[in-house]
């Protein structure tokens, strides 16, 4: 099994690709796989350099996807054109490539032989990468699915960041490009596709139990009106703990409300997105119903840092192959005090193992056996053999 990663700042996209080309050649010619990130500055040239990347390494499969920032080489790009490539040979292994355009989600999710005939799962996969459209691409639905049809796949990869407006991001399969939809890649046979999931956050005060609500709208906890519970929460923070929710409040919801204790990696976070003074209520990135424990969460560069370090350094995978590394958009220097964070900090947990990755829009990744769409997240996919 062999991966070998390439990233280039140059402007001009030929210049970029032949950096790619020069960067990777060293390390073979046979390749079964590639994916491939690119910010606006390259949208336009995609499919050419797409094209070159097939024609020149003889690809049989690559997907690829628009984005505000790239990662790779150890190094996070979050401004300026940059290109970031990696490849990947997977002996006994599979790699089937899709698009799922906005028109067959119907059909894709109706059933167990359409989901696995549009997501090109075999019975021996072992994960698929994605990434998707935010506009165009049902994406609770598509998790409902993989829990109803395919509960033991992990879905793993983020949200395409290259735009703010629907129909302006740029998603590759093989040379064809789409402005809609998803692209990926199922991954079957002898590899093993690890993932590591971290959401980086500290909660704050107690668990509680919703009592009332609707659709992503929380009205009580434990029988009192949701606000008046958040603020007293807040009130009992030290000053320093209340300018990290600054940063962002979210809300954690325990994935089993029957557990005793909850501790790390027992809960998936979702953004709080409105306040409402007058209801009290509160509502939150997600659907909500009545019996599910949640606990406030903050946005906090120390714990984001520690979680990682400690996630990477308990990984099953003792030395991948190579990896992706899907980094929200809200991660970098804008939680980060330095540069490249999660870029140094895989290189120190893994390292010569080629990373590459994105910034974006919301990050697909499995917890505690369930698949997700994170926010705040670093949502790694490591390759090895079986």
């Amino acid at each position: 099994m062999n991966f070998a990663a390439a990233i280039s700042t140059a402007v001009d996209p030929e210049a970029a690709v032949h950096d790619i080309i020069e960067q990777i050649r060293p390390h073979g010619s046979a390749f079964s796989l590639a994916t491939i990130f690119y910010t606006p500055k390259h949208n336009g040239d995609a499919d050419s350099i797409a094209q070159t990347l097939i024609e020149t390494f003889d690809l049989p499969c690559l997907i690829g996807c628009s984005c505000e920032g790239v990662i790779g080489a150890g190094r996070e790009i979050e401004k300026g054109p940059a290109l970031s490539v990696l490849f990947g040979n997977l002996p006994g292994a599979s790699a089937s490539a899709f698009h799922i355009s906005k028109a067959q989600w119907d059909a894709a999710l109706a059933d167990d032989d359409g989901f696995a005939d549009h997501f090109q799962i075999k019975p021996d996969t072992r994960a698929v990468l994605a990434m998707g459209d935010p506009w165009t691409t049902p994406l609770y639905p598509v998790l409902d699915q993989f829990d109803a049809y395919r509960p033991s796949v992990p879905l793993i990869g983020g949200m395409a960041s290259g735009a703010t407006q629907a129909g302006k991001n740029v998603l590759l399969f093989n040379d064809a490009r789409f402005d809609e939809g998803m692209v990926g890649i199922s991954v079957s046979g002898e590899v093993r596709v690890e993932a590591v999931v971290s959401q980086g956050c500290r909660p704050i005060g107690r668990a509680f139990v919703i009592t009332k609500g609707q659709a992503n709208v929380i009205e009580q906890l434990g029988g009192r009106p949701a606000l008046e519970v958040l603020q007293e929460v807040v009130d009992t923070l030290s000053e320093a703990d209340k300018q990290m929710l600054s940063q962002g409040l979210l809300l954690g919801r325990a994935m089993d409300e029957y557990k005793d204790t909850l501790k790390r990696g027992d809960f998936v976070m979702r953004n709080v997105i409105g306040i409402d003074n007058t209801s009290k209520h509160i509502a939150v990135g997600d659907r909500v119903r009545v019996g599910q424990t949640i606990q406030f969460h903050a946005r906090d560069a120390a714990t984001a840092d520690e979680e990682l370090k400690l996630l990477l350094a308990s990984r099953q995978t003792a030395r991948p192959a190579g990896a992706l590394l899907f980094s929200c958009n809200g991660r970098g220097t804008r939680l980060f005090a330095s540069a490249d964070h999660d870029a140094h900090v895989a290189a120190e947990q893994m390292p010569d193992v080629p990373v590459v990755g994105f910034f974006a829009a919301g990050e697909l990744g499995p917890v505690g056996g369930k698949n997700f769409i994170h926010a705040h997240t670093a949502s790694f996919a490591l390759f090895s053999e079986r």
